[in-house]
């Protein structure tokens, strides 16, 4: 949900100034903010399994490191934090703050949608043009509900969908070398 008014240009710290609360997640976009509450169970649940495949590649190959909801701070109006990121030790150094946030673009981030269409949006439209303005090689929207993944690259300067990939298929990518996954791994569920 966007809590801008017009002409309202919301920056960091505007939003360090608001409460903390751990149900509520901020995010700034082209100096509009975005306020959302913790996703549903199944959105940590496939999250989480994103984060476990990326960081068993990341150990066996020494390339880099996955990260679980890293503060991308590009600017003062833009402070986004995307679900999974992997990013090489070689960018890490370059892009990582003493704070532990990252003031550049990782490689690769991964947002799993959330229900409803502002959310929808927000990660369709405005996160994929904020990644690709910043520099991200490699965009990945996980929809859970109908378990497919649509991958953007870079290309030409901005991120293009290259392929949506649907529960049958394999992941793999340019920028990790010999990974692959089931997207069945993925979204394996019980209940």
């Amino acid at each position: 949900m966007s809590q801008t008014a017009s002409g309202v240009r919301w920056t960091i710290q505007d939003v360090a100034a608001l409460p903390d609360n751990e149900w509520i997640h901020y995010e700034i976009i082209d100096g509009e903010l975005f306020v959302t509450r913790s996703p549903h169970h199944k959105h940590q649940q496939v999250t989480g399994r994103i984060f476990a495949v990326l960081d068993n590649w990341s150990l066996e190959s020494g390339l880099g490191e996955a990260s679980i909801m890293p503060g991308l701070i590009f600017s003062d109006s833009d402070n986004v934090a995307p679900d999974v990121a992997w990013v090489s030790y070689e960018r890490l150094a370059q892009i990582q703050d003493e704070a532990g946030h990252f003031r550049g673009a990782p490689e690769l981030v991964v947002e799993v949608l959330s229900l409803g269409k502002a959310n929808e949006d927000r990660d369709r439209l405005a996160k994929l043009k904020l990644y690709s303005v910043q520099g991200v090689q490699e965009y990945w929207i996980v929809d859970r509900i109908a378990q497919r993944i649509e991958v953007y690259r870079r290309d030409n300067a901005q991120l293009k969908q290259v392929t949506t990939l649907l529960v049958d298929d394999v992941i793999t990518s340019p920028l990790l070398p010999n990974f692959v996954c089931e997207l069945a791994r993925l979204f394996v569920s019980r209940s």
